[in-house]
């Protein structure tokens, strides 16, 4: 802790980094088209003695009222290497303190969980949105969906998750669950080495989901993402029909919750109906993953931190797995990241690889993405 002491916080910068998707991305079961980009508002952190850190901060933050206060702080008072960060009023900045102390130190984050690398994981594809659905009541054909898979698998990825849930609001519910259960048949059969995941973005309901699933159940799904709003029964329900038909699937959930509002969901994973806790790298906080993981561990639950957006989300979430509980498998973005060097990180044959370089191991640009 003496060389994060050594340092007083001297300015914040804000700024953006983008990710720009490889194709324009449409719907999921709830939200309209996604687009061709996503901008991440970031901060840059300096110090007096010239150390620079930057992170991702959750949707919703604002970094001018942190700035006066947070002027001629000891870092010190801000993160504890050991634990995340220590100052409530500094949780906005969480990912930047740890990229700032991970320079300082000269060590990358994930060894301040106690892994000494180095560290890969498993990374699917979650850019395989509903292409298909160009407007609302109308369906092009479904191998646009094969094509988008085609692209990716070309890019590294050897697993896609299929958006699912067509029939919540996008064309009539009948229309969609049988355009759901081609699809998924369509990219087993093309892709049959693959893993397949899927997400209805709680666009069903248990009745509905149960259907689509009897459809599917021996494509070997690797796991399910929110089939439905859960009240727990349900789940628990979608557990039973899972072991029976297809024990190796997955059930996962929590990408919306946050910090004080997850002891529903954990205790459902501690009961075995969800299996990988999800709730988002930035969202829900890197600290309070930090501090989550190992009573997570101790109840033998997997955690995959939901990391949609950007692949800097994807990244900040591989760290975590320096931790003491199982990440299965991370949740990519493709496309090229503008405002940011992050190619220490690769992608190779579904794997990815991240770099033993301080902190999380990304430099910023001078100046933020280019929006056209």
């Amino acid at each position: 802790m003496s060389e994060l002491a050594d340092h007083r916080i001297a300015s914040l910068r804000e700024t953006r980094v983008c990710t720009r998707y490889p194709r324009h991305l449409g719907k999921n079961a709830r939200r309209d088209d996604h687009g061709e980009l996503n901008k991440l508002p970031v901060i840059e952190i300096a110090t007096d003695r010239g150390a620079t850190g930057w992170g991702g901060v959750p949707r919703g933050y604002e970094a001018g009222a942190d700035e006066a206060w947070l002027s001629g702080t000891r870092l010190s008072e801000l993160i504890d290497p050991d634990i995340g960060v220590i100052a409530p009023r500094a949780m906005g900045l969480d990912t930047a303190l740890h990229d700032l102390a991970g320079r300082i130190l000269g060590i990358p984050v994930y060894r301040m969980l106690a892994c000494e690398g180095p560290l890969s994981l498993p990374c699917y594809d979650g850019a395989i949105y509903m292409n298909d659905v160009p407007r609302k009541g109308e369906l092009d054909p479904p191998e646009i969906i094969l094509e988008n898979c085609r692209q990716d698998f070309g890019l590294g990825y050897r697993a896609f998750k299929l958006k699912i849930g067509r029939g919540h609001q996008w064309v009539a519910p009948a229309v969609g669950l049988a355009r759901d259960i081609k699809v998924t048949r369509l990219v087993r059969e093309q892709f049959p080495d693959c893993r397949i995941f899927v997400d209805a973005n709680n666009g069903y309901d248990e009745a509905g989901f149960l259907e689509y699933f009897d459809a599917v159940a021996d494509c070997g799904l690797h796991w399910i993402e929110e089939p439905f709003e859960i009240d727990g029964d349900n789940l628990r329900r979608l557990r039973e029909r899972l072991d029976e038909k297809s024990p190796d699937t997955l059930i996962a959930d929590g990408e919306g919750v946050r910090p004080g509002a997850e002891r529903p969901l954990i205790e459902l994973a501690r009961q075995g109906i969800v299996n990988v806790v999800m709730f988002d790298v930035l969202g829900y906080g890197f600290t309070n993953w930090r501090r989550l993981l190992p009573a997570l561990a101790d109840a033998k639950v997997m955690v995959s931190p939901h990391s949609w957006g950007s692949q800097v989300k994807t990244n900040y979430a591989a760290h975590l797995a320096g931790g003491p509980c199982p990440v299965p498998t991370l949740e990519g973005v493709p496309g090229r990241i503008e405002g940011a060097d992050a190619s220490g990180y690769r992608l190779e044959d579904g794997v990815l690889h991240v770099p033993d370089a301080p902190g999380f191991g990304m430099t910023l640009a001078a100046a933020d993405c280019a929006v056209d």
